[in-house]
């Protein structure tokens, strides 16, 4: 099966011509160099052994030779030779003019390692596994884009199922995963979670770490994704199976780690101005960058979703974030959660820089629980005060199996996730 365009592609293009370079970051499998690679005209792979080993005794003698080339010049996986970062920096300011380099890096190095931040001249573009609209697996007729612009819809009719679902969830965005099928394309995120837990949490910054200690944490972070939980939980949570003295700075340490490689990626809090004098809780809402790694660090799979509807709903709205994520980056906006001391919810804000911003619920299906959603949008609007800020752009409950999209009488929008785009 043949995938449409990254929207990430166009995001790069748009990139380079304010800077003279970008850096694409993200986990490894998700299609940065490809993408990369559209755009480059000429590469510097330090993922290849050879051609590292070679620009590791050249970048002691002239590291500027390693970044001649046309451009945009490619360096994949810079972060290996972390010292190329200050000398890109100095070629872009010295040459002067945008679009020269293209950084690819599924790790971010130590600090340390590199002396100045690249503020003004390196730009920085987020990728992630793919949306279901890239894959092709949503046929993108509600536009997240138009309805921010004050488009309506129309009642729409369409097909899905919870066995194809529950396959898109364990199987995830990678876009390898989406050109196989069946227990092929499963074993995609499987072998990504263990070359996590065995090689790349020790690699991202040469501390060695327990794979044992990684899958428990992994572990620990699916049984509590969606969900504010602090980091003393996920520690009692992994003592259980831990037989050694762990501290709650360990289990910060390791979780640091795992963001560094962008495996796991926490939604922070939305902080509103409101009609009320209501605490807003801010601590981030736990969730992977692709769903997949949750159901492998489970070790679970689509038939153990679909006999346990609960760890399916929980997945699927990490499905769904992932989704919105990569929609947000589109539309110049982020995805973050809202949580209040009086227990009111909404899984996902999607918030733009001009101010505007949509309010999202995520239902796995089922009339009570769409119910449920749009009530909990409605409380959140009416809370929210619209002197001081703008009105929500649209309400929407975002859902897995459902046979139609359309508007609710109090104006909540009900939306199957396969069709939706930015």
């Amino acid at each position: 099966m043949a995938y449409k365009q990254r929207i990430a592609d166009a995001l790069l293009e748009r990139k380079l011509q304010g800077k003279g370079a970008v850096l694409i970051e993200g986990p490894k499998w998700c299609g940065k160099t490809t993408t990369a690679k559209q755009i480059a005209k000429s590469v510097l792979d330090l993922g290849d052994s050879d051609v590292f080993n070679q620009s590791e005794r050249m970048i002691a003698l002239s590291a500027s030779a390693l970044l001649e080339g046309a451009t945009p010049r490619l360096i994949d996986e810079w972060q290996t030779l972390p010292a190329l970062w200050d000398s890109i920096r100095s070629a872009v300011d010295k040459r002067s003019d945008f679009a020269q380099f293209i950084l690819t890096g599924s790790a971010v190095p130590p600090k340390e390692k590199t002396r100045h931040s690249g503020t003004g001249r390196i730009g920085r573009l987020r990728m992630r596994p793919m949306s279901l609209w890239e894959s092709g697996e949503s046929d993108g007729r509600v536009s997240l884009s138009a309805l921010f612009n004050g488009g309506q819809i129309d009642v729409l009719h369409c097909e899905n199922d919870l066995e194809q679902l529950a396959f898109l969830t364990c199987r995830g965005g990678w876009p390898q995963a989406t050109l196989l099928s069946d227990d092929l394309a499963l074993d995609q995120a499987i072998d990504y979670y263990e070359a996590v837990t065995n090689t790349d949490i020790q690699r991202v910054d040469d501390v060695k770490r327990s794979p044992e200690r990684a899958r428990m944490l992994l572990r620990s972070y699916a049984r509590n994704i969606a969900a504010q939980t602090p980091y003393s939980t996920l520690r009692a949570d992994m003592l259980q199976h831990d037989s050694q003295t762990l501290n709650e700075d360990t289990v910060i340490e390791y979780a640091d780690a795992l963001r560094k490689i962008f495996v796991i990626e926490d939604s922070e809090a939305w902080n509103p101005n409101l009609r009320s004098k209501t605490a807003i809780r801010t601590s981030d809402t736990r969730y992977f960058v692709d769903p997949s790694i949750a159901a492998a660090a489970l070790g679970i799979g689509p038939n153990d979703l679909i006999n346990d509807l609960q760890t399916f709903g929980l997945l699927f709205e990490n499905l769904v974030v992932r989704d919105l994520r990569v929609y947000a980056d589109a539309l110049n906006g982020k995805i973050y959660h809202y949580r209040d001391a009086n227990g009111l919810e909404c899984d996902a804000v999607l918030h733009r820089r001009d101010g505007s911003y949509g309010l999202i619920e995520v239902k796995l299906g089922g009339t009570d629980n769409i119910d449920a959603g749009a009530a909990t949008l409605n409380k959140l609007a009416a809370n929210i005060d619209t002197n001081r800020m703008k009105s929500s752009a649209f309400k929407m409950v975002v859902i897995g199996i459902g046979s139609y999209a359309y508007q609710r009488q109090d104006g909540v929008y009900v939306i199957p996730i396969n069709l939706l785009k930015p």
